[in-house]
């Protein structure tokens, strides 16, 4: 080996090459936490032998360049951060809060008590002074108001002043006076949660809720005994028309229903045909409400078919009543595009958005400094982060929570002063059973701190108290969508964040948002990686103690590589961490394929680097299985997963499927997830 590398130089014109080479060849060789990429980028140089004594030579050396060596694969080949060229737009401003108190309408002293005493609320926000008079005068309302301006309320109290006011008192066994429909089974919790508050003076009043994932048995035993105010989630009551006897809606005078462009997003368009078909059976003359913050095509299509000489509420300063379509023919010729294109959306004073470019390699440790920056140095701080499917939110929740909420801490001499302070991460999406989503979001509601990874069920309606940040980790499918994730902090008057993580190439998204109405401030990633040197854990281990030069920004790169080795070493330390990273990197790119068509230029799956994509998974390299995705259409999805058979069966063809994978709804980890939880 020493002759042959002794003839090399010999042939070699110059001294100086063949040593610089000798010693980039003596790092390269004994580098443990380089990447299967990188020791393919310079694996023919690291097959050279080098002589003994330039290996010792370059001993301690050796050490010092590690790392430096290290994060040339986290921070080399990224692409260019575009500067984000956004016009200031002015924003769509509501007032929310008025200076009318409740005692100033028409309404039970008892009623003004409880609204003042149980829910601590002395003022009506501007939906609710301009929405419970027209609902106290019996006529039909389309409402249309920014999330978290009190929209429970504004239908809540006309509807529970009207019932208590009944000449004949209402009987249990009377059955439903008022029926709310909401889209997803927590907001269906937290609207009864309300109306009980409100029925808190009218006992004789009984409210109920059904919904998806409890017993049918006990809910039918309920119906049976009577409820009044029947809160539901459209298709479980499509379930209860067709199979229990006793459902009647003889007396029902109310039909509201709450966040309608969601229940027409989540498909329930048939099954809320099929309820007002029961409804207008059994009783032709009733009062109608429609809420939402976004006004689509289809809520218009619904409010024609369910109001009857509406009014429209719409609180924007610059938003005027909502104009009625003149013919079925210009309905139909005004698509769900142009009407996203018109729409202004309302977004509340007291937020503050930002934005932020991240290369799609350096997402999984920007992500995790803002966490420890945000919830672990500041503290007092709680945070909703959004994904596009349910196995991502699997993934990073057990990925987060066991590198980040100090698991390896212990293995550190040098600890750092914030590693006392505990990180509670919680999931919810809809694969999860009843039972747990119930729990968790109780827990998530009543915790001061804590951060939420979920999917889109919880981007509507719920009020969860003192949530200070929204992270968007993946971006929304549309600004309404955007609008309604963001909407879930700054409630009711209270300051909020939110924050969207884009990839270079997705930087004209801000420019879509500014086209709406939506202002959105640049973050930059270095500021966020600096929070990094506040936690010794990820300090690099210098020979003779040598100090690290305060904010260098080399001393950033080197600890981001150190946590992402963590978070590799962690999804590498058994087969099936490295199974279900694979899984989360392929239900992500179903998700991406199924962007509307006028965002595919923004959102192209050509437009991934898979590798770079595999690294914010926690793996070292693409993985080989996946490779086909990205390029094969739509239809040849199906081939590569003979696993997911069941839901194939379910799909009833290759089209809807990777629709059917982004929503909340979508299975992909029962058996993995079921399995996981056994061991």
């Amino acid at each position: 080996k020493q002759s042959g590398a002794l003839k090399r130089k010999l042939q070699s014109p110059h001294g100086n090459p063949p040593v610089k080479r000798k010693r980039k060849l003596s790092i390269n060789t004994f580098r443990k936490g380089a990447t299967e990429a990188d020791r393919r980028e310079k694996g023919s140089s690291s097959q050279k032998p080098v002589p003994k004594k330039q290996l010792t030579d370059n001993k301690n050396e050796r050490q010092k360049n590690k790392p430096f060596i290290k994060t040339s694969s986290l921070f080399k080949n990224n692409p260019d951060i575009p500067e984000i060229h956004r016009k200031e737009v002015q924003q769509v401003q509501e007032n929310v809060f008025t200076t009318d108190s409740f005692s100033q309408l028409d309404l039970h002293p008892h009623l003004v008590s409880t609204i003042n005493t149980v829910l601590n609320i002395c003022s009506m926000t501007s939906v609710q002074k301009q929405t419970i008079p027209v609902l106290l005068q019996g006529r039909d309302a389309l409402v249309r108001s920014q999330t978290g301006s009190g929209k429970t309320l504004a239908y809540g109290i006309p509807l529970v002043q009207s019932l208590q006011g009944m000449e004949s008192k209402i009987q249990r066994s009377d059955g439903p006076y008022a029926l709310v429909l909401v889209p997803t089974r927590e907001l269906a919790l937290q609207s009864f949660d309300t109306i009980q508050k409100l029925l808190k003076p009218f006992t004789w009043i009984v409210p109920g809720v059904l919904m998806g994932g409890e017993k049918r048995k006990s809910e039918k035993a309920r119906l049976r005994k009577g409820i009044n105010i029947l809160i539901s989630t459209p298709g479980r009551l499509v379930d209860h028309i067709k199979s229990t006897e006793c459902i009647h809606f003889r007396r029902t005078q109310w039909l509201i229903i709450d966040e309608a462009d969601r229940i027409l997003d989540l498909g329930f368009e048939k099954d809320v045909a099929v309820i007002l078909n029961a409804l207008n059976a059994a009783r032709e003359t009733r009062q109608n409400v429609l809420l939402s913050a976004t006004l689509t095509e289809g809520v218009t299509r619904l409010a024609d078919i369910s109001l009857n000489d509406p009014v429209s509420i719409s609180i924007a300063d610059e938003i005027q009543k909502v104009p009625e379509p003149a013919s079925q023919t210009d309905r139909e010729a005004s698509s769900s595009l142009n009407c996203m294109e018109q729409e202004n959306f309302a977004v509340p004073e007291t937020l503050q958005q930002y934005v932020m470019m991240v290369p799609s390699k350096l997402r999984l440790v920007t992500l995790a400094a803002f966490i420890l920056q945000k919830c672990k140095f500041e503290k007092r701080h709680k945070m909703i982060i959004f994904f596009s499917s349910c196995e991502q939110v699997e993934f990073y929740h057990e990925l987060l929570a066991k590198v980040l909420s100090g698991g390896s801490e212990s293995e550190q001499p040098g600890r750092s002063s914030f590693s006392s302070v505990s990180l509670q991460f919680l999931r919810l999406h809809g694969d999860m059973e009843q039972e747990e989503r119930t729990e968790v979001f109780q827990e998530f509601l009543k915790s001061k701190t804590g951060i939420l990874l979920c999917t889109d069920v919880a981007a509507r309606g719920l009020d969860l108290p003192q949530v200070t940040w929204i992270v968007q980790y993946n971006a929304p499918a549309s600004p309404a969508e955007y609008v309604h994730r963001i909407g879930r902090t700054a409630r009711i008057g209270c300051r909020g964040n939110s924050l969207l993580v884009l990839a270079p190439s997705e930087a004209e998204y801000v420019s879509l948002l500014a086209s709406h109405k939506i202002n959105v401030a640049e973050l930059k990633m270095e500021k966020v990686l600096a929070s990094l040197m506040k936690d010794d854990r990820f300090k690099v281990r210098r020979p003779g103690g040598k100090k690290s030069c305060g904010k260098n920004p080399q001393e950033v790169r080197e600890r981001a590589t150190v946590l992402q080795t963590k978070f590799e070493n962690h999804v590498h330390s058994s087969e099936e961490t490295v199974r279900w990273a694979k899984k989360a990197l392929q239900s992500f790119l179903c998700a991406y394929t199924t962007y509307p068509k006028n965002l595919k230029h923004i959102f192209h799956i050509k437009s991934l680097h898979l590798g770079h994509v595999a690294k914010s998974f926690g793996l070292r390299d693409a993985p080989q299985n996946l490779t086909a995705l990205p390029t094969t259409g739509s239809k040849k999805k199906t081939k590569p997963r003979p696993k997911r058979s069941e839901l194939l069966r379910k799909t009833h063809g290759k089209q809807r499927l990777a629709e059917i994978l982004r929503s909340e709804y979508s299975s992909g980890m029962d058996t993995a997830g079921a399995k996981l939880k056994k061991k």
